[in-house]
């Protein structure tokens, strides 16, 4: 399965991005992704108990587990915004459906930016008949982009297999730098095909792709109010509808997934003020949950971050996070690798060469394996380091 690094769409879908005037800079502020036909959509939702209007909305539509269309908006999360921001929310779909002969109740909204700022609607209002009209199969990168806020650059995969004889395609585009932590992260991700999908089925391959791709990163350990991810399957493909069982389900599954890693990938190695990315990879636990917890709490500590940074080695704050995470751990079992250099084997310093270890920190890549010696247990997180720039950004 080839994995391609652009934004073609599957067949049946169109979309658009455009500077609307919403940002000062001139950027591109807003985007369209619509399917021809009716499509079956899958959700995933922020946990955040504090939720954007606009997530409120989509999880209301993601019910019926269909849809034609989403909206997005960059630049304001229309979150802590009260009534308003709910009607705000429903005006968005309102004039989408509008401009395409559709269901409001079949348009998704999304946004992105800062909290607790009122929604431009003037603005917004003359942008949605500009985003109708330049609808297009090949507007997918320009969608892309209209969805970035603190993003360096769009992201978006594709990739196809055969299913029935017919080549059907997965194609993703996301945003996402900061306030990213498993569970999701900041991020606003939509995941287009053209197989044609049982809701149930479709749901249930989406949840497990979240969480083997955008629950396995962390920039700074910060979540969102506004986070969501919606899967579109409009069948255009001509293929039989795929479910378990199906001959063509695995490939779809794998196929999913590989697309939410890669713009996972993207997003981690995007992380504001980031110059580097880190495996946090914890074998050993006494449960798999156990081994999440303590891989999280490593790839969140800000002075694990910091180090990483510096290029210094220092094991003893990657020990003081296990600690102090809700996993089990005792210090005389654990041990701590550097890209198979040991640096600590059950709890005590080993002879590894600083300097050894201080070349490994000063790569861009590189894996900590922490082994807890407790039982069979393993996850892994993706982290990244922290650099003076992230403060910067977010002041």
């Amino acid at each position: 399965m080839k994995i391609e690094n652009d934004a073609t769409l599957p067949s049946g879908f169109r979309a658009a991005g455009l500077h609307v005037g919403l940002k000062k800079s001139g950027a591109s502020d807003m985007a369209l992704l619509v399917s021809d036909t009716p499509a079956t959509v899958a959700a995933v939702f922020t946990s955040n108990q504090i939720k954007a209007a606009p997530v409120k909305w989509c999880m209301a539509r993601a019910a019926s587990r269909k849809g034609r269309a989403v909206v997005i908006n960059s630049g304001n999360a229309n979150c802590c915004t009260g009534e308003k921001g709910l009607r705000d929310a429903a005006q968005m779909a309102e004039w989408t459906a509008s401009e395409l002969g559709v269901k409001a109740s079949d348009v998704y909204v999304c946004s992105t930016g800062s909290i607790g700022f009122d929604l431009d609607m003037k603005t917004i209002g003359r942008g949605i008949p500009r985003l109708a009209e330049a609808l297009s199969p090949q507007g997918g990168e320009e969608a892309a982009q209209g969805i970035m806020t603190t993003d360096n650059a769009p992201k978006f995969v594709t990739t196809s297999f055969k299913a029935d004889g017919k080549t059907v395609r997965v194609t993703g585009i996301a945003k996402g730098a900061g306030m990213i932590e498993p569970n999701m992260a900041t991020m606003l991700c939509f995941l287009m095909t053209d197989a044609a999908v049982a809701p149930s089925s479709l749901q249930k391959a989406l949840k497990s792709a979240v969480n083997e791709s955008f629950n396995r990163i962390s920039v700074d350990g910060d979540q969102s109010t506004n986070d969501t991810v919606l899967c579109f399957a409009n069948g255009a493909s001509g293929s039989d509808s795929l479910k378990p069982g199906h001959p063509g389900w695995a490939a779809f599954e794998e196929a999913l997934l590989q697309v939410a890693r890669v713009l996972a990938w993207k997003m981690i190695r995007d992380g504001e003020g980031a110059d580097k990315v880190i495996k946090v990879e914890v074998t050993g636990a006494g449960t798999a949950k156990d081994a999440e917890l303590a891989a999280r709490s490593v790839a969140n500590s800000l002075l694990v971050k910091t180090s990483w940074h510096g290029t210094n080695p220092k094991w003893g704050r990657v020990m003081d996070a296990l600690g102090y995470s809700p996993a089990r751990v005792d210090e005389s079992k654990v041990s701590i690798a550097y890209d198979g250099v040991v640096a600590v084997r059950n709890g005590i310093k080993t002879k590894a060469s600083p300097d050894r270890l201080k070349k490994i920190h000063s790569q861009e890549r590189f894996t900590i394996t922490i082994d807890l010696g407790l039982g069979k247990g393993a996850s892994y997180v993706f982290g990244c380091d922290c650099a003076h720039k992230y403060i910067d950004i977010n002041i």
